[in-house]
């Protein structure tokens, strides 16, 4: 779909084109009849140069399922949208609703986006479908491969200013999404409408032609912010923080609205950068900060003796995101320095991760652990790839190297590395499905990729 007035443009397009899971193919054919002996694919560490014969080919058989979509600002940030059509969904087709937030260059033309992509078929074809299609009629082919090409609908909500980050939960019977604003402003809106305009096309015309406002907003930082969570075990508690160092606790309110305790949480020097409610404990909450500290709040506290755990250089530079896992007393942190580190709540005040990974070679910007694998998470960053880990995973001193593949690459990364996924420029943020098993979405400048690999 297409918006005159706000220039943004959507379209879901075929994976045929992206650097994903990559390999270098530097076998080519003679110019003359006889073709060259094809010479074997390589695994692709990324930060290697490539040889002049040589290109990045997107290997499709690692991935289950894998589709994109364009808009025409970027949406550097995005959340899952909880649905009602069950949990655990494993069967194909998949439908998925997000809410992302615009950076548009002109702050006018902003909008939060509820988007809702359905028709997410396998990429992958393991059941023998192509034989049967060499048999049949190549008319029948075009027509089966046009059912199965995914869709996406949308609805714009106006919004002041770009979307810094935003965040979805559901309260009750209605979805609510809280925002950043570059203004300095928190806005809280109800999705219902453009939800329900989603599902249907004039529904979604009415709705564009309406002048929906946020249900709340909070003016009381001092400066703009990126970090915002909403509580798991709370519902209606949010907590913000912003550029100058402050964090706000919300809670709701009896008529609808949010009560937001004006006394910031006092701790950090510097800028919040990432905010994490523990996934069990309704009042305690975790930090990170340009200051290089990650800190551990009891909201119970007066937010001048809030803070309870400190972990000072928890990186070498700015900490930019933090991630807490939903089953283990785990939190996961990257930084400007492109270190994962992994800290144990029961060890924090050693001051020393569990495990550490140096294999993303710019800023990581977004991390997140699986909800349904506790031991497997994602990290992302300005290296323009996504990487999946499982902490499970032990070297194998006597493991089998495929002679086909470089040992030399091989030996370089951490077993724990699952899985490289590119074809991104300066991704920003990642989200597992939480009701899709395996299933990932991520934003960066280039647009969203939804996937599953076979790794996880």
């Amino acid at each position: 779909m297409e918006d005159e007035n706000e220039n943004v443009s959507m379209e879901v397009v075929e994976p045929e084109d992206a650097e994903s899971d990559m390999s270098s193919d530097s076998g080519s054919d003679a110019e003359d009849d006889t073709a060259e002996p094809k010479v074997p694919k390589e695994v692709y560490l990324p930060g290697t140069k490539l040889a002049d014969d040589e290109e990045l080919v997107c290997d499709e058989s690692a991935y289950v399922m894998l589709h994109q979509a364009s808009t025409g600002a970027p949406c550097l940030s995005f959340d899952v949208i909880p649905d009602e059509l069950g949990n655990g969904r494993q069967s194909f087709p998949m439908t998925a609703y997000i809410v992302a937030g615009t950076q548009a260059s002109r702050a006018h033309v902003n909008n939060l986006i509820v988007m809702k992509m359905s028709n997410l078929h396998k990429t992958q074809d393991n059941d023998g479908d192509e034989d049967e299609e060499l048999e049949d009629d190549q008319d029948d082919v075009a027509d089966r491969e046009e059912l199965k090409k995914p869709q996406m609908t949308c609805a714009l909500v106006k919004h002041q200013g770009c979307v810094n980050r935003v965040r979805a939960r559901r309260l009750g019977n209605s979805v609510f999404a809280a925002s950043w604003s570059e203004l300095g402003r928190v806005n809280i809106w109800d999705l219902t409408q453009p939800l329900q305009a989603v599902e249907n096309a004039q529904l979604a015309k009415q709705y564009e032609q309406s002048e929906a406002r946020p249900v709340f907003t909070f003016g009381g930082h001092q400066q703009e912010g990126f970090a915002i969570d909403w509580s798991p075990s709370a519902d209606g508690v949010l907590a913000t923080g912003d550029c100058r160092r402050d964090i706000h606790v919300w809670t709701p309110a009896e008529d609808g609205t949010w009560t937001v305790d004006q006394r910031p949480l006092a701790g950090h020097s510097q800028s919040v950068e990432d905010l994490q409610w523990s996934p069990n404990e309704r009042s305690v909450l975790a930090s990170c900060s340009v200051d290089k500290t990650i800190r551990i709040w009891d909201c119970r506290a007066a937010p001048q003796k809030a803070c309870m755990l400190t972990c000072e250089d928890a990186h070498q530079s700015d900490v930019n995101v933090i991630s807490w896992n939903r089953n283990e007393p785990f939190i996961a942190s990257g930084g400007d320095d492109g270190y994962l580190h992994i800290w144990d709540l029961r060890q924090f005040q050693s001051k020393k991760p569990i495990a550490t990974f140096k294999h993303h070679t710019d800023h990581i910007t977004t991390v997140e652990w699986s909800p349904s694998e506790a031991t497997v998470l994602a990290s992302g960053g300005d290296d323009d790839q996504i990487a999946l880990w499982d902490l499970a995973v032990e070297k194998d001193i006597d493991q089998a190297v495929d002679p086909a593949q470089n040992e030399d690459v091989l030996s370089k990364l951490p077993p724990q590395l699952l899985f490289i996924h590119q074809g991104q420029k300066e991704i920003k943020e990642l989200h597992w499905h939480p009701q899709l098993p395996g299933v990932l979405l991520s934003t960066a400048h280039s647009g969203f990729n939804i996937f599953r690999t076979i790794s996880v």
